[in-house]
Order: structure tokens, then sequence, then C-alpha cells
């Protein structure tokens, strides 16, 4: 009888004390953790410039959580390196807050195109396209491409290479016997007329000044070969250009 009711007392109090350790456990090593870490704050670390792995682990030691946040072309960074971070170092943030960092690709690359067969302004065309532009115009004769289209190109295509760089190429000039007629580019502009003879399979020669006071500046005043004369393609056009004050004669090739 005694018995029972020693085990009647004892059992109550067992789980109480049994709760009474659970509780302590909880609060000594979770509540108490969190009222402590409450509020405290960190410094962001400045993470840029460094390999990502490195970044992450500066950050992870500042108490901190790194993020990817996207990658971009850059090519004052190498590719994989960090090169914008959010918050901004030395920021006061609180722990555990999340970082956010932009990873350089490098270098923006672009695919060289296929030139071959195009004209001029087709393949300037083509490039801006790829963010490239057309470079030097050579000029040679072939008895298999049509005259004034591309025979090669100096990149090869399907080549990777830098954004903005220049392309040169070689024109037909069509078979050595082939002639045809100079375009007319009196009464133009300087920029004009170069284009419309690159155009036609030819390229601007010497050029003089002579003072006008009648036509406005950089106006093609008159051309040698004149317009119509058949040459072959490729030759230089030399030109003379209207100026409103004397200035000595220059030429260029």
């Amino acid at each position: 009888m005694i018995t029972y009711r020693l085990k009647k007392i004892l059992k109550p109090i067992g789980i109480f004390v049994i709760i009474g350790i659970f509780l302590f456990f909880l609060f000594d090593n979770i509540l108490m953790p969190l009222y402590v870490q409450k509020g405290k704050t960190t410094k962001v670390p400045d993470v840029i410039g460094l390999s990502l792995e490195n970044a992450k682990q500066k950050i992870i030691e500042a108490g901190l959580d790194p993020k990817e946040s996207e990658y971009k072309n850059d090519k004052r960074y190498q590719i994989g390196t960090v090169m914008l971070q959010n918050p901004i170092a030395g920021s006061e943030v609180k722990r555990d807050r999340g970082i956010y960092l932009t990873i350089s690709g490098g270098e923006e690359l672009v695919d060289v195109p296929n030139l071959k067969g195009e004209s001029v302004r087709e393949a300037a065309f083509n490039l801006e396209k790829n963010n490239l532009k057309l470079g030097t115009i050579s000029y040679e004769p072939s008895e298999e491409i049509f005259a004034n289209t591309i025979i090669r190109q100096e990149i090869i295509p399907n080549a990777k290479i830098k954004a903005g760089t220049l392309i040169n190429v070689t024109i037909s000039e069509g078979r050595p016997t082939d002639k045809h007629p100079v375009p007319d580019v009196s009464l133009k502009t300087i920029n004009e007329a170069e284009k419309i003879l690159i155009e036609k399979g030819f390229r601007i020669g010497k050029i003089a000044y002579q003072t006008n006071l009648d036509i406005l500046p950089n106006t093609i005043l008159e051309q040698s070969p004149r317009a119509g004369e058949l040459l072959q393609l490729g030759q230089p056009i030399d030109l003379i250009i209207a100026q409103k004050t004397d200035i000595k004669n220059n030429t260029e090739n």
C-alpha cells in the first residue's frame, strides 16, 4: 500500500523533472542564443575583384550569406570574378543578411560572319549586326568571283573575337579584262563620294583642295578619271574638293 502511494507521488515529480530538463535545454541552446544574437550587426566585406569562391568564403566569415545574382560581360574583370556586390562594401547590416554578387563573364566575344560573295554594303551591314566593323578593303582580279563581291576575309568565319574588331576584306575586280564605268561623284560631299565609289568597286585616290566661295566646303568639284570612263575595279579616283579659304594643297592615297 505504501509502495503504491510512493509511486503515485513520484510519477508526477518525474514528469516535472523531465519537462524542466527539456525547457532548460530549449532555453540554453536555442532561445538564449537567438536573444543574444538579436540586433547584432556586421560590416559587409569588400569582395570586388575576388574569385567567386574566395568572395563567398570572405562573406561567410563575416557572418553573412553570399548569393549569386547574375553574370555580365565586362572586360575590366576576369571571368569568374566579382564585379558588383549589393549591399556595397562597408555597409552595416544584420548578421546572416544576403549579399548578392554579380559575376564577370569576361570580355564580350562575338562570332565572325561569313562575308564571301557579299557586296561591301551587305558585308558592312552583316558585320554591324554582329558588333563588328568593316576594315581595310583591298582589290584583286578573279576569274571565279563576280566583280565587286568579297573574295575572302582576314579573320575566318565563326571565329570568336572581341566586339568592335575591324574585319579586313578583299574584293573581286572581276576578270583582268573586265572594265566598269566610273560613277559621277561631282557636287557630292567627301563622305557621300567615298560611299559611292566603294559601293561601285573603286576607291578614293589623291585629294586636292581648291578655293570656291560658291560651293559648300568639302564638296567635290572635279574627279579624275571622269564619270563614265571605263576602268578596272579597285582603281583610285582622284578628287578636287571645295574650300572657302586658301589652304595648301594636300594629297592622300
